[in-house]
């Protein structure tokens, strides 16, 4: 069956909450139930059909055409079934996601996948802040599930994350993988300075040296693990070229050593 496609009128002139516009959500519902379908905003009240055009079709295979970075929380709490976005969003797609995809053809503002707990998630341009971090206020941010970021990350990628992997074929901020408390997190380019920053579980792999390493690492010596080639072979389903960077030999770094100290950073040996 054709897809649920909604395409924006135009640009919105406030922010826009479409966290109630998920598969799950949408179950059942005709063409007008959907139109009035409230967008919490800042001023005024909104409904879908104020501000998309309704093409009826699957509501478990979505599409929103026309997207632009004044939509938020798209794909929010979502369990199953497709998400399709042509263009840019907002902050906080993704979050607490547990299941089905999200695929955005474009980039999103900050705390991407944040709370995110299963599914996938494929950015195809660049992230902002804290991809997969958590909100003021949260204890840990993603929990599950797996997040391709295609272009580049902002700072603080996967802070406090608690498992789950996240893959960035472009270069990540600084302070990558801040705080982890378990989970990969794999960047096929450069990183910003202080990677692993106060990170007490957890695996970090950069694809090419940081700018600056914490001192607070301790060098175990070079390595030609078991584990990389494993992690290559899953990592192969979502992005051969990240991949194809982890086999042969790794140099592990073992820390932070600021607090508990059970995290690893891999990088090339020199």
């Amino acid at each position: 069956m054709k897809a649920l496609v909604l395409t924006l009128r135009q640009r919105p002139d406030q922010r826009l909450d479409l966290s109630p516009v998920v598969p799950h959500l949408l179950a059942g519902k005709t063409v007008t139930e959907i139109e009035h379908i409230a967008l919490q905003t800042t001023r005024q009240r909104v409904t879908v059909g104020d501000v998309f055009r309704v093409q009826m079709g699957d509501g478990q295979n979505l599409r929103i055409d026309g997207a632009c970075e004044r939509l938020d929380r798209i794909g929010h709490a979502m369990t199953a079934g497709e998400i399709l976005v042509e263009g840019d969003v907002g902050s906080q797609a993704g979050r607490l996601m547990s299941g089905g995809r999200l695929t955005i053809n474009g980039s999103t503002g900050p705390w991407a996948a944040s709370g995110m707990t299963g599914g996938t998630m494929e950015i195809t341009a660049a992230t902002g802040d804290r991809l997969g971090g958590p909100l003021a206020g949260e204890m840990a941010g993603m929990r599950g599930g797996v997040v391709i970021v295609r272009g580049n990350a902002g700072d603080r990628a996967g802070d406090r994350m608690r498992r789950g992997t996240i893959i960035v074929e472009g270069q990540a901020g600084s302070h990558t993988g801040s705080r982890m408390i378990a989970g990969t997190l794999v960047v096929r380019r450069g990183t910003g300075p202080l990677p692993g920053y106060l990170m007490r579980r957890g695996t970090i792999v950069l694809c090419e040296t940081a700018d600056v390493l914490l001192p607070t690492f301790v060098d175990c010596g070079v390595h030609d693990l078991v584990a990389m080639r494993l992690l290559a072979d899953f990592v192969t389903a979502y992005s051969r070229q990240v991949a194809a960077r982890l086999h042969g030999s790794l140099r592990r770094l073992a820390g932070d050593m600021a607090v508990l100290g059970k995290g690893e950073i891999f990088c090339p040996p020199s």
